[in-house]
């Protein structure tokens, strides 16, 4: 919904005042990591990225700059189907890193990521927030969301159930998955095996 792919039943999303939509060049706005497979298969890393740039009229050299920082300028010239889950998450945060946004929306990044890398991408999104970036990030993994994660939202089943401070969450002791628990159990939203 933040990025117009779906439409909410009340309310709006704005992005520097303005809907998803109606962005100028929206990846200098909002950078988005939603599904890292999502490539085409035939381009190599620097011409996949190269065409989202100058899809936004991003020059170029950003495109050798953001492969450099996710740790991709070696496989630039590889096509990304012979890449791994890992490698294909780094690519996506290239994607979403090309506008230089104020806003990046991040489904799951950690997925496929060895520990190093898991390490790299928690200090490296941190990094973007104290440059007073807004980093969102859609996560089910309790345990980083507690080392990596400020403030929290918890949504289940289309609805906000709580949004707030890490320390909010965790004030009486508790680890964060145990109080996720608890609120989602209060609220009926969870079940057994899953969310419903």
């Amino acid at each position: 919904m933040i990025l117009g792919l779906d439409r909410p039943t009340g309310g709006e999303i704005l992005i520097e005042g303005r809907p998803s939509h109606r962005l100028r060049e929206p990846l200098t706005h909002v950078g988005a990591l939603i599904e890292a497979t999502a490539v085409h298969r035939g381009r190599t890393a620097y011409h996949h990225l190269l065409w989202l740039a100058q899809s936004n009229r991003i020059g170029a050299a950003r495109v050798r700059e953001v492969l450099a920082m996710v740790g991709l300028d070696g496989v630039a010239k590889r096509r990304p189907k012979g890449f791994s889950l890992g490698m294909n998450q780094r690519l996506g945060l290239a994607a979403a890193l090309l506008g230089d946004p104020a806003v990046l929306l991040l489904d799951e990044p950690v997925n496929g990521l060895d520990p190093e890398g898991v390490r790299w991408l928690r200090d490296f999104l941190k990094a973007l927030a104290t440059q007073g970036r807004t980093v969102f990030i859609s996560s089910q993994l309790m345990t980083e969301m507690a080392i990596t994660a400020d403030h929290l939202i918890v949504i289940a089943r289309g609805r906000l159930l709580a949004g707030a401070r890490l320390a909010g969450f965790v004030s009486d002791g508790s680890s964060l998955e145990d109080a996720y628990l608890r609120l989602t159990a209060r609220t009926g939203a969870h079940r057994a095996g899953g969310l419903r």
